[in-house]
């Protein structure tokens, strides 16, 4: 009997601590990533609406679309059309080069691929990964916020 009760303190016992490792955890402030917080290319403020129903955007209007747009970011941005109601948002400007102005990242002929034809890094086009180097910076991404009507980009 006596073995039993130390058996169900020590179980007790780890338990608890198991459960305020855990607790202290979630507690703790979530620290930017590295593509955040030390991101080559410069982060300059973005705030605009563009409305992809509206002819001008047609390449955006399905799945899978994207199109550039210029005058805004670095170097430009892409926008990318990944499901009905998420939009991707991308700086052109290579994260290997960045303060190389010709070393603007472009969609390949596959549509799914960003390339840098300076590098020759490559970049996934749904999220800005690096897919090859000498790149190891992802792309610098900025928020889309769509709402079936109008797409705020903003960062």
């Amino acid at each position: 009997l006596k073995s039993k009760s130390k058996y169900l303190k020590l179980v007790f016992n780890l338990a608890f601590l198991f459960c305020l490792i855990i607790s202290v955890n979630a507690c703790k402030k979530k620290q930017p990533t590295q593509a955040q917080a030390n991101n080559p290319v410069p982060s300059v403020p973005i705030d605009f609406v563009i409305y992809p129903n509206n002819p001008t955007y047609f390449p955006i209007q399905s799945i899978g679309g994207w199109m550039y747009i210029n005058n805004v970011g670095v170097n430009g941005i892409v926008v990318y059309r990944k499901s009905n109601e998420e939009f991707v948002v991308l700086e052109r400007t290579s994260s290997y080069l960045p303060d190389n102005s010709y070393a603007r990242v472009k969609v390949q002929s596959n549509n799914f691929d960003l390339k840098d034809t300076i590098s020759g890094s490559k970049w996934r086009m749904f999220d800005g990964e690096v897919i090859n180097g000498p790149a190891t910076w992802p792309l610098r991404r900025y928020g889309a916020s769509y709402n079936g009507n109008s797409l705020r980009i903003i960062n």
